[in-house]
């Protein structure tokens, strides 16, 4: 599962991420990039943790939400 995740990340950032920005431009707020930030805490917290650090990050993901660089926490 953790494998089928980081796939789905790393697709979404090659393949989809590019054509949203040149769409409609921005980019992320944070550092590193929320896919990035999804493959790094999938691979240090595994499939579940991963994905709930992951939902959070991305709830925060908004024009009044923060911005700056937000690291994968070394503990839950």
């Amino acid at each position: 599962m953790k494998k089928v995740l980081i796939f789905v990340f790393s697709f979404y950032k090659k393949a989809i991420s590019g054509s949203i920005k040149l769409l409609f431009g921005g980019g992320c707020r944070f550092s590193p990039t929320c896919s990035d930030y999804a493959k790094g805490s999938i691979e240090k917290h595994g499939a579940f943790w991963g994905s709930v650090l992951t939902i959070k990050r991305i709830s925060r993901c908004h024009p009044l939400g923060g911005f700056g660089y937000d690291p994968v926490p070394d503990k839950l």
